[in-house]
C-alpha cells in the first residue's frame, strides 16, 4: 500500500506540475502587449488598419525543392517588385497551400513581414516548376491560383539598350489579348491574381512619361497563358500623342493553369467591403504650407437697427471727467481763495 500511495503522490505531482505550466503558457499567449516607448508604438500604428490602405507587399518563398528554373523565375519576380517584396532563401517543409493546415507557415510569414501578395516556388516529379501566387485577407488565405512554367526566359538573355530597362516603382501597362480571358473561370482568377500581384500603388493622376513598361498576356488555350514583359519606347509621330514601340526586356514564360482556389462568398463578402469615408470637418482645411486652417463666418452688422443706450463703454470717461469738473468747483466755492 505504501508503494501505492507514493506513486499516487508522484502522478498527482506531476500532473500539477504540468497544467502549472500549461497555465503559464496559455497566459503568456493570451497576454496583450502593450508598447513601452513611442518607437514601438509607431511601429504597431504601421500595421494597423487604415482608410486608405497603404501598397500591397509580395513575398516570396521556397519550398522543399526548387529547380534553377524556378530560382531564376523567383529572383526575377523579386527584381520586378524589389521595391515592394520580401524574398526568403531558406527552404520550407511544411507549406502545402492547397491543403487544409498546410497554409499555417505561409500565414505566419505574412504576418511576420506584413505582406498580402504571396509567391510559393517548389519542384516535384508530379508537378514539376510549380508556382503558387496567392492573396491574404487580414493575413489569411484568400485565395489561390497554381501555375506551372515552362519555356522559361529569364532577364539576362535579353539583349537591349539598357536605358530603355524600366524604372523603379514606374506603374506598368497589361494587355491581355485571347478571348479565354472571359469565358473561362480559371483564367478570369489568373488575371485578377496577375493584376493584383504587379499594378503597384493606386494612384488618382499618371504622367505618360513614367508609364515605361507593358505585361503582354496571350491566352494561348483554355488553360495556358503566355507572359511577357516589355519596354515602352516613346517616338514623335507628328501629332500630340507618341507612337509607342515595344521591346522585349524579359522575363517571359508559359504559365499552365493546374489548380485554383475561390475565396468562399462570406469571405469575399467581408473582403470587398469598402471603409466608410473619413468624418469632414466643417470649415477646416488642411494646407501643406500653412497647415491647419479655420473659416469663421461673421453676420453682416446692421448698425442702423442697433439701440444706443447710455451706457456706451465710450461716454465712461466724459461722465468722470464731468464728475471730476463738478466735485472740483464745488470745493473752489467752499474755500474761496
Amino acid at each position: 500500500m505504501s508503494d501505492m500511495d507514493g506513486l499516487k503522490a508522484t502522478c498527482f505531482s506531476s500532473l500539477k506540475c504540468f497544467f502549472q505550466l500549461l497555465d503559464n503558457q496559455m497566459s503568456k499567449m493570451v497576454a496583450i502587449r502593450v508598447p513601452r516607448n513611442m518607437r514601438a508604438k509607431r511601429e504597431l500604428l504601421k500595421h494597423a488598419p487604415k482608410l486608405v490602405e497603404n501598397g500591397k507587399k509580395m513575398l516570396i518563398l521556397h519550398g522543399t525543392k526548387t529547380s534553377t528554373v524556378l530560382k531564376d523565375v523567383l529572383a526575377d519576380l523579386f527584381h520586378l517588385k524589389r521595391d515592394h517584396a520580401v524574398k526568403y532563401t531558406k527552404k520550407n517543409d511544411n507549406i502545402r497551400p492547397f491543403e487544409s493546415g498546410g497554409e499555417t507557415s505561409l500565414e505566419f510569414f505574412s504576418l511576420k513581414s506584413d505582406c498580402s501578395l504571396l509567391v510559393y516556388g517548389s519542384h516535384s516529379k508530379k508537378r514539376p516548376n510549380n508556382l503558387v501566387l496567392g492573396r491574404t485577407y487580414d493575413h489569411h488565405i484568400y485565395d489561390l491560383v497554381e501555375v506551372g512554367v515552362e519555356n522559361y526566359k529569364s532577364i539576362e538573355s535579353y539583349a537591349y539598350d539598357k536605358k530603355l530597362a524600366p524604372k523603379l516603382g514606374t506603374k506598368p501597362f497589361f494587355a491581355f489579348i485571347g478571348e479565354h480571358f472571359e469565358s473561362v473561370d480559371e483564367l478570369k482568377h489568373l488575371k485578377e491574381m496577375l493584376l493584383d500581384h504587379f499594378k503597384g500603388e493606386v494612384v488618382e493622376n499618371l504622367n505618360l512619361a513614367g508609364v515605361d513598361r507593358i505585361f503582354v498576356c496571350t491566352a494561348i488555350s483554355p488553360t495556358t497563358v503566355y507572359m511577357m514583359h516589355c519596354a515602352l519606347r516613346l517616338k514623335r509621330s507628328g501629332t500630340s500623342i507618341p507612337r509607342m514601340e515595344l521591346v522585349e526586356v524579359g522575363p517571359s514564360m508559359d504559365l499552365v493553369v493546374r489548380r485554383h482556389q475561390r475565396p468562399s462568398e462570406s469571405l469575399q463578402k467581408e473582403a470587398m467591403k469598402a471603409p466608410g469615408h473619413a468624418k469632414k470637418v466643417k470649415n477646416v482645411t488642411n494646407n501643406p504650407i500653412d497647415g491647419k486652417e479655420g473659416r469663421i463666418y461673421i453676420p453682416d452688422q446692421e448698425v442702423s437697427k442697433l439701440t444706443l443706450t447710455s451706457d456706451i463703454k465710450g461716454l465712461k470717461r466724459e461722465r468722470r471727467e464731468a464728475k471730476k469738473n463738478k466735485e472740483n468747483s464745488k470745493k473752489q466755492k467752499v474755500n474761496p481763495e
